[in-house]
């Protein structure tokens, strides 16, 4: 085993006591050196670490390629600075950098921060402190995208005033800025007067929370600089500003009014709140605050969610009357989302359908008095609805849902947590040309829901079935019979007490290339189920080839003899795993060990992205070559079982 004192490999150079690889026939003989140049130029940073796997030609060239690679995009695996740093050599060509930053600390920013950078894309920032903002600001003069996620999260790092005024002070290009972050941490009393010197050229903001009385102090400040905007010398608060997505304490009367009167530009508003105590008729929002969205007439997306995160609450104050006013003002609106208006009937909802004739995205969730008449006529409309989420309407029914279906250009369909849906909802669906994203969460079909969906022609890549607990084993052939099996990709069988290791064996038989699979919370499912996925081989790959999510939690029959299934060769592409952690402590943690690259979650934590923010085309992206990746980070040298069973 290599001593704990070794400095890890560099992923390109290999050292000088590793074996030279076969040079016969060497590539630099077959082919130039500026056409190998040429080709690598055009591959992203995985494949050329995959690339340099093949010999000692290709390892030169790809190390070259490196120092003019204009982004750097490695989202899959979370590297730490010492297997990060020789893949960023100084390189004055680099204008774009996205990275996982779960393993990287303070002494890997002053790699992250270039001057040359356009964008920069960090997630998982909890262990980098808040002198990464100083950094950028300092460094990164012409940046234009700033997204960051979770920094300073670990508790005792730094973060400061200071850090995110040194930012705005130094990005004069800024035109996206997220920062998803708890502002209260910036609370001084210059917080509002800051933001002067913040880029004119700003289009996009986007904040995790920040407190009510900053808030509207800031709008406040920014409502006297539109006022003055005739002198010349006074500066002018968010004059490009186009998106603003908010998480406040309460969505009101008085903020939306700040909102409207301040930022006169603004085409997408994304607010959310997250009440702890039922709100007062002051603190609320009420019909009388809808109206007063949108003055200009420019929005083109309004979303306005009460969360029920700590408090089963609603918008009780806001009614039908409420939401015509709007719909009045906003018929270019192009994405409607609304979650927790209780009180809107559908001569609400269908109001906002009839008068906008543009509307894309229509997201409805808690709408408790939403029934099948809001769908009723719509095929009488110009509608061309791609994105809808009904969650939590439970008074919809199978014949609202036949309804919908005449927008054949729906995409992504979210019927979460809709009680009343059955067999011939899905039925209705099932024959939609363009359907790739199906959430069916916890409705209650049957098996022979999924024969309608595996004789249907719907191309879909991603299905959610958890919790539909009259499901059986015998809708899994059902559901591959047909063309589905060659599109799907993620599939979520998590919550049915019908789903035995059988099913997954008859899973496993079908050869389907699954992406993503989520079984947690089964009691039925056991180490069975786990040796026939690992034993699966999809078009002649390796054994669990194509698998990059798995998750077990809490799934009644799993032992700690299935940990021992997660060891090379089988899932070679696994890089999400969710296990229960009282499994056996030992072996996961030597499975870490093992597999560095492999994210474990053992909590009970949600593995993977959001469904609603997914793309169709994040399914087909191609990870042929994630093995080699691993195998080339950790220089080819990974820990054998020998060693594993030692530790354990």
């Amino acid at each position: 085993m290599r001593s704990a004192m070794c400095p890890p490999p560099d992923p390109i150079e290999p050292s000088s006591s590793s074996p030279s690889p076969s040079l016969s026939p060497a590539m630099d003989s077959v082919l130039p050196a500026a056409i190998i140049a040429t080709i690598l130029s055009r591959l992203d940073v995985r494949s050329l670490v995959a690339a340099s796997a093949a010999c000692r030609c290709l390892r030169s060239c790809a190390s070259h390629a490196l120092t003019f690679l204009p982004s750097f995009h490695l989202l899959e695996v979370a590297l730490t600075h010492q297997l990060l740093r020789p893949l960023m050599p100084p390189n004055p060509s680099l204008r774009s950098i996205r990275l996982d930053c779960g393993k990287l600390e303070d002494a890997a920013i002053d790699c992250l921060t270039r001057p040359d950078l356009h964008e920069i894309v960090l997630l998982n920032c909890d262990n980098i402190s808040g002198r990464l903002l100083r950094e950028v600001g300092a460094t990164c003069q012409d940046l234009r995208v700033l997204s960051l996620n979770n920094l300073a999260e670990r508790r005792g790092l730094p973060i400061s005033f200071s850090d995110l005024q040194q930012l705005l002070n130094g990005c004069s290009q800024l035109e996206s800025l997220r920062l998803a972050l708890d502002f209260s941490m910036f609370d001084d009393p210059n917080f509002s007067n800051m933001w002067a010197s913040a880029s004119e050229a700003l289009t996009s903001l986007e904040i995790g929370y920040i407190p009510m009385t900053m808030l509207l102090e800031l709008l406040t400040v920014a409502m006297g600089s539109q006022q003055c905007m005739h002198r010349v010398k006074e500066p002018i608060f968010f004059p490009s500003l186009q998106k603003l997505c908010l998480t406040v304490d309460f969505i009101t009367d008085h903020l939306i009014g700040s909102i409207s009167t301040a930022l006169p530009s603004l085409t997408h508003l994304d607010l959310q709140d997250a009440p702890i105590i039922e709100p007062t008729t002051s603190s609320d929002l009420t019909n009388a605050g809808l109206q007063q969205i949108n003055p200009n007439g420019k929005l083109k997306h309004i979303s306005l969610m009460r969360s029920q995160e700590f408090l089963f609450t609603s918008f009780r104050r806001v009614n039908d009357l409420g939401i015509l006013l709007m719909a009045e003002k906003c018929s270019n609106l192009e994405s409607v989302c609304l979650g927790g208006f209780s009180r809107v009937t559908d001569t609400g909802f269908r109001a906002i359908i009839h008068s906008c004739s543009g509307l894309h995205k229509l997201r409805v969730s808690h709408g408790s008095q939403l029934t099948d008449l809001v769908f009723h006529d719509i095929i009488a409309t110009s509608l061309c609805l791609t994105h809808v989420s009904l969650r939590w309407c439970n008074l919809l029914t199978d014949v609202g849902i036949e309804r919908l279906s005449f927008n054949k250009d729906l995409n992504v369909l979210d019927l979460r947590d809709c009680r009343s849906l059955g067999d011939d909802a899905v039925r209705s669906l099932s024959c939609l040309p363009k359907l790739q994203i199906l959430l069916l969460d916890g409705t209650d079909i049957s098996d022979q829901a999924l024969k309608y969906l595996g004789l249907g022609t719907c191309p879909l890549a991603s299905l959610s079935l958890r919790g539909c607990r009259k499901l059986t084993n015998d809708c899994i052939p059902l559901l591959f019979a047909g063309s589905v099996k060659q599109s799907l990709q993620v599939l979520d069988l998590s919550r049915i007490p019908g789903i035995t290791d059988d099913g997954i064996m008859l899973l496993a038989r079908s050869r389907t290339p699954i992406i993503e699979l989520r079984m947690r919370e089964n009691p039925k499912i056991g180490d069975a189920a786990v040796m026939a996925l690992a034993s699966m081989l999809v078009d002649g790959g390796t054994h669990g080839s194509s698998l990059q999510l798995l998750d077990l939690y809490d799934c009644g029959g799993i032992t700690p003899l299935a940990i021992r299934w997660f060891k090379k060769p089988y899932f070679p592409r696994l890089r999400w795993l969710g296990v229960t952690g009282s499994l056996n402590r030992v072996m996961v943690d030597a499975l870490v060990r093992s597999r560095p690259f492999l994210h474990m979650a053992c909590r009970g934590e949600e593995l993977g992205t959001l469904y609603w923010d997914r793309s169709s085309d994040w399914y087909r992206h191609d990870d042929d070559d994630l093995d080699e990746l691993e195998q080339w980070l950790l220089n080819g040298e990974p820990i054998s079982d020998t060693e594993t069973l030692a530790e354990e």
